[in-house]
C-alpha cells in the first residue's frame, strides 16, 4: 500500500496549498502579499532573505495559483506581485474539509453597520473608518473602488477617491457601476491635493505611477498598493475597453470585499 494512501483509502498526503504556505519564507511571503502588492526588491527587504530565495519562493507560489505578477506600469523593467486572496480561500477551505467536514473555513460574515447600532451608554459612536482610493486620473480605478467600499460597507466606511492628474469619469466606468445597481451621478474626479491635509485610515495606491508620487498623510495611515493595469489602456474606443473595465471591476469587488472584513477585523466595535 502507499504510504500516500490512508487506510480507508483516502488520500493521506497534505493539500499542496498546506505544502506551499508551510514553508517559513514562503509563509512569510503570502503575510507581506496579504497586506499590499509588492515588489521583489521590497520582499527581500521585508523578509530579509537574498533576492535569488525570494524570487524562487515567488515562483512556487505563483506555480500553485496563489499568486500572480504584472510588470510596472511607472517602471516596465519592476514587477510586482500580487495574492490572489480569493484562490486562497478557496484552497484552504479544501484543505480544512479534506482533514474534517468540520473543519471547512466558511468566510466570516461582514458586521452590521455602524449606524444601525447604537451606543452603548456612556460611550460615543465610533467614527466611520477612512480609506482613500488614488490613481493617475481618478477617472476609473480609484472611482470604482470608492462606490463599491461605500456600497459594500453599508455607512461604517467613509470613502474618498482623488488622482495625481485627474481628468473625467470614463463612460465604461460609469457603465461598470450602473450594471451593479450603483448610481454614479455626481461623481467627479479630484486631484489628490485636495486631501492631502485630511486623515484617513487607509490610503490605498491603485496605479504603480501614482505610488511612485503618492504624498504624505497625517496621521499615519496603512499604506496599501493595488497594482492595477488602466482597463482604459487595453483598447482604442469606448467598446474596446470595455471587457477590461469588467475585469477591474470584478477584481476590485474582490479586494474591496476582502478589504472590508480587515477593517471589521481591527474596529473596535468588532471586539465588543
Amino acid at each position: 500500500m502507499s504510504a500516500a494512501v490512508a487506510v480507508d483509502g483516502r488520500d493521506a498526503s497534505p493539500p499542496a496549498v498546506l505544502r506551499l504556505a508551510g514553508h517559513p519564507v514562503r509563509w512569510r511571503l503570502l503575510n507581506e502579499l496579504a497586506a499590499s502588492d509588492r515588489q521583489v526588491r521590497e520582499l527581500t527587504g521585508l523578509v530579509g532573505q537574498p533576492q535569488s530565495l525570494v524570487s524562487y519562493h515567488l515562483g512556487q507560489l505563483r506555480a500553485g495559483g496563489l499568486v500572480s505578477t504584472r510588470r510596472s506600469s511607472a517602471d516596465g523593467r519592476d514587477a510586482y506581485y500580487s495574492l490572489d486572496l480569493a484562490r486562497c480561500a478557496e484552497l484552504l477551505a479544501a484543505a480544512g474539509g479534506a482533514l474534517h467536514p468540520g473543519l471547512r473555513l466558511v468566510p466570516p460574515a461582514a458586521s452590521p453597520a455602524s449606524p444601525a447600532s447604537p451606543a452603548s451608554p456612556g460611550r460615543a459612536a465610533a467614527a466611520p473608518v477612512r480609506v482613500l482610493f488614488l490613481c493617475t486620473g481618478n477617472s476609473a480605478r480609484s472611482q470604482i473602488a470608492e462606490a463599491l467600499l461605500e456600497a459594500l460597507a453599508e455607512g461604517r466606511v467613509t470613502a474618498r477617491s482623488a488622482g495625481s492628474r485627474p481628468k473625467p469619469l470614463h463612460p465604461n466606468a460609469v457603465r461598470v457601476l450602473r450594471a451593479r445597481g450603483i448610481d454614479p451621478r455626481g461623481r467627479r474626479s479630484k486631484h489628490l491635493a485636495e486631501f492631502t491635509g485630511e486623515r484617513f485610515d487607509y490610503v490605498i495606491t491603485m496605479c504603480d505611477r501614482v505610488r511612485e508620487v503618492c504624498p504624505e498623510f497625517p496621521g499615519s495611515p496603512d499604506l496599501i498598493h493595488w497594482s492595477l493595469p488602466d482597463p482604459a489602456g487595453e483598447g482604442d474606443s469606448d467598446e474596446a475597453t470595455y471587457p477590461a473595465f469588467e475585469r477591474l471591476a470584478a477584481e476590485v469587488a474582490t479586494r474591496v470585499r476582502f478589504l472590508l472584513q480587515l477593517i471589521d477585523h481591527r474596529s473596535p466595535a468588532a471586539h465588543t
